[in-house]
């Protein structure tokens, strides 16, 4: 080799420019088109704070990435920031509910779920107390990793007794989900939804009214029944009208409580001849579509039955949108997952 070749061999090279097009932690849930509401859990919590002094808002160090930023601002003497300590957020607000408060505790799904259990299990479940834990991120809706990824809380929750477990799916449920819980004599789990929120749930049926413990049928079909929760009821009712092009009818079963399940309404659908399908932003184990299986075995009612579910498994980094297309919680491996079980 030349000195000249050896030269250009070694020579730095100018790596191009790139930029990052989508983010791992913003990305939207909605499809285009959809309306969007802001922060809809904080203002809902403002406005039932009006003729309640009883209710109190504490977070870990997460009140703009949960929404109680707008409580805090409306209530600043009934807000407290509790640090990064999840299991001081969780005791503490037992202690307010012990002298009498509603108190809201938030932070994200996954420290919740992990780090406070215990707290929430021995301090708030086991004595009933009236706290309100509304944690942000649940499922796969980051893309940041398995560290704020809470594909397993429901699992980990639906064992507790006492605990009632809401996961809503649009800008309506988690509004309307707040009085519903100060309204319910005793702790509750919620999957959050923060930020600009889509308006889903109204575009089908205008009159649409958020029931804690209350399934409802969003869209009616005669082929198969997707009973879903959470943004997977999204994904579902796009998903369906991709199929309808296909002349394949789909019904939207749309379970925002995930405990108590509504089993009465799934079972009453679940036994209309169809194929059952079972849509979750959640592991494959122990959430929505574990929960269904069993009420349908213990019921005797047994409808061909599938799952769409993230897998057992770790999940990757990155965009959201690619994630959710390699897991199947889009709206188009949906659809592809349906159209391939019929």
């Amino acid at each position: 080799m030349t000195a000249a070749a050896r030269a250009r061999k070694y020579e730095p090279r100018r790596v191009p420019e790139t930029k990052v097009a989508t983010s791992a932690m913003i990305a939207s849930l909605a499809a285009e088109g959809y309306d969007t509401v802001a922060a809809p859990f904080g203002h809902a919590l403002v406005e039932a704070a009006k003729d309640n002094a009883r209710i109190v808002g504490l977070t870990a160090d997460l009140a703009k990435y949960t929404d109680l930023h707008v409580f805090a601002q409306a209530y600043p003497d009934r807000f407290y920031q509790m640090g990064m300590a999840e299991q001081l957020l969780m005791s503490a607000a037992a202690g307010m509910a012990h002298e009498g408060f509603i108190p809201f505790a938030t932070t994200y799904s996954v420290f919740a779920s992990r780090r406070a259990y215990d707290f929430i299990c021995m301090a708030i479940a086991e004595e009933n107390l009236p706290v309100k834990i509304v944690c942000g991120l649940p499922g796969l809706t980051t893309g940041y990793g398995p560290s704020h990824q809470a594909t397993e809380d429901l699992a980990i929750f639906r064992g507790l007794p006492n605990l009632t477990i809401l996961d809503p799916c649009d800008a309506t449920d988690v509004a309307q989900m707040v009085p519903a819980m100060i309204a319910h004599d005793g702790p509750v789990y919620a999957r959050l939804l923060r930020g600009k929120v889509p308006e889903v749930l109204t575009r089908y049926r205008p009159d649409y009214q958020f029931k804690l413990g209350r399934a409802q049928m969003i869209r009616e079909g005669r082929d198969v029944l997707v009973v879903s929760s959470g943004i997977m009821t999204m994904r579902a009712l796009d998903a369906a009208e991709l199929l309808a092009k296909d002349g394949i009818d789909v019904a939207v079963l749309h379970c925002p409580t995930i405990k108590p399940l509504d089993t009465e309404t799934i079972l009453a659908e679940a036994g209309k001849g169809r194929l059952l399908v079972t849509a979750e932003n959640h592991s494959e184990v122990g959430g929505l579509g574990e929960a269904v299986a069993r009420s349908l075995l213990r019921a005797g009612v047994t409808p061909s039955f599938r799952q769409i579910a993230l897998p057992d498994q770790f999940l990757e980094a990155g965009a959201l949108p690619t994630l959710h297309d390699l897991y199947g919680l889009s709206t188009a491996k949906v659809a592809q997952q349906i159209r391939g079980w019929l």
